[in-house]
């Protein structure tokens, strides 16, 4: 037994991806986006050749009339899509009708005047590369006010916490003393690096013609004061897209330019997630996600909080660099003037990434505004290495100590024993047994005990962390906080 969908619902709506699932992601990226994207460039077209007055006047009204998404049938179209293997043809079948409809005639009967302006001297190729781009250009506007508000949470954090001990771990163990508001401008640093490498990508027009010659357009405009090129032009002014030199139905740089930049923003993503994943470890215990009403909770275990966000987060991460590695794929393969399947491929890896961005860049949001910051928890976990985690800092000032006036003896090499000897003892008396080991191998009158105190202390071995997160949060002024953005005594928002 079949069952059909209900009037007017999509056959996908997300009940796999989560990380995508909202009506946002839904009208930016969804097949009636698609749909509205085509539209809008054959309204676009219609309004360029009316302008040149290559269309007789009033037929840009009307196929804007016309190109309304609501008149149209997504499922059916896309049915219909596999006769000429895009959705353009049976899209345009469908807007002929809508325009010699609605196209009166100056004596009342159904005329043919607009129809004029229908997609001459395009192709579908030209139609559809250039709604993607138009679909792109949406999806990235909303996907970069997320990904603001989400570094505006993160600079907030780094200038809060700059002097907040952490500890910092290298190939997952203890290395040095660090500080979580540097974690914080890291974060920032990966994430506003590669949005405004997203923010400046050319989104370019596409008005090739059946092959990327322009015969149709030269054609066109044979004798009149324009030339396909201006065409070109206008329509990217028309749609608030790039002007391009030449078409590029075979170079499909605007294509992989834009997935490489939406894999780089979700890459960022992915590094503050996994992040936030260990932190909120209860062993770990020094971040937690901010609650909301039903929000991480297991199906058979009502005591788990689950760090959902950072999840859906992460599952985009995962997904993201093979879809981008599919538009190098296609792009690769993409033979003659127009290619065999190597095209056709390329648009839902696209849009698939479009989607996993958005949807990803809003929950990270959520995450960054709200993230819970347990410095006690810093601290603790800091403290279980004890002064060991202060080693390098101990031999760089005290191995010159032990090697002074000719003595022959290689500090360096004695501060190491001290550390070997020191690793012997069980975990819980190592601090206490490195102090006592450095305090008999260093001479009171070379090394004072108010001096070996401070080379013990973390927060004297921190090096440039907050001059590093200063330059960081200077080097992106435009995706760091604005002063409407913080208190009255001039302190960040937490």
């Amino acid at each position: 037994m079949t069952t059909s969908q209900p009037a007017g619902s999509d056959g996908d709506v997300g009940l796999l991806s989560p990380v995508s699932a909202s009506p946002l992601v839904a009208a930016l990226t969804g097949d009636r986006a698609v749909l509205a994207a085509i539209l809008a460039v054959e309204a676009g077209w219609a309004a360029v050749l009316e302008k040149h007055d290559l269309a007789p006047a009033g037929s840009a009204a009307i196929v804007a009339h016309a190109a309304d998404a609501s008149r149209y049938d997504p499922a059916g179209i896309a049915v219909r899509a596999q006769g000429g293997g895009n959705p353009v043809i049976p899209l345009l079948a469908d807007l002929r009708a809508q325009v010699k409809a609605l196209d009166t005639g100056s004596a009342g009967a159904p005329g043919v005047g607009a129809l004029r302006a229908v997609h001459t001297s395009l192709t579908s190729q030209d139609v559809l590369d250039t709604a993607l781009m138009l679909l792109a250009r949406n999806t990235v506007s909303a996907l970069l006010a997320d990904v603001k508000g989400t570094t505006a949470a993160l600079a907030r954090l780094a200038e809060q916490h700059a002097e907040t001990l952490c500890v910092g771990r290298s190939l997952t163990q203890h290395s040095l003393p660090f500080t979580f508001g540097l974690k914080a401008a890291q974060w920032f640093h990966g994430l506003a690096a590669a949005a405004r490498r997203l923010e400046v990508l050319q989104l370019p027009v596409q008005t090739g013609g059946a092959a990327g010659t322009l015969a149709a357009g030269t054609v066109l405009t044979a004798g009149s004061a324009t030339d396909p090129f201006a065409l070109s032009d206008d329509l990217a002014s028309q749609l608030g897209l790039a002007a391009t030199p030449a078409p590029w139905h075979t170079n499909r740089l605007a294509v992989t330019s834009l997935g490489d930049s939406l894999a780089g923003v979700v890459d960022a993503f992915g590094k503050i997630a996994s992040d936030v994943l260990f932190l909120s470890r209860p062993e770990v215990a020094e971040v937690a996600e901010p609650r909301a009403p039903g929000r991480g909770v297991s199906s058979a275990m009502p005591q788990k909080q689950n760090p959902v966000l950072s999840v859906l987060v992460r599952s985009a991460a995962l997904q993201a660099p093979a879809l981008a590695a599919q538009l190098h794929l296609a792009a690769a393969t993409f033979n003659d003037e127009r290619p065999d399947g190597a095209w056709h491929s390329e648009w839902p890896a696209l849009r698939q990434l479009l989607a996993l961005a958005l949807g990803a860049a809003g929950h990270l949001r959520e995450l960054a505004e709200g993230l819970q910051v347990f410095p006690e928890g810093m601290r603790r976990n800091l403290d279980l290495s004890g002064p060991l985690l202060l080693s390098e800092g101990v031999t760089a000032a005290v191995a010159p100590l032990l090697s002074a006036e000719g003595s022959g003896s290689d500090g360096k090499q004695q501060l190491q024993t001290v550390v070997d000897r020191t690793l012997q003892a069980p975990a819980v008396e190592q601090g206490d047994t490195y102090r006592r080991l450095l305090r008999e191998a260093v001479p009171a009158d070379r090394l004072s005990d108010v001096k070996l105190d401070e080379l013990l202390n973390p927060a004297s071995y921190l090096g440039q962390a907050a001059g590093i997160s200063r330059r960081i949060l200077a080097a992106f002024p435009d995706f760091a906080p604005t002063p409407t953005e913080k208190d009255g005594n001039g302190d960040s928002r937490g």
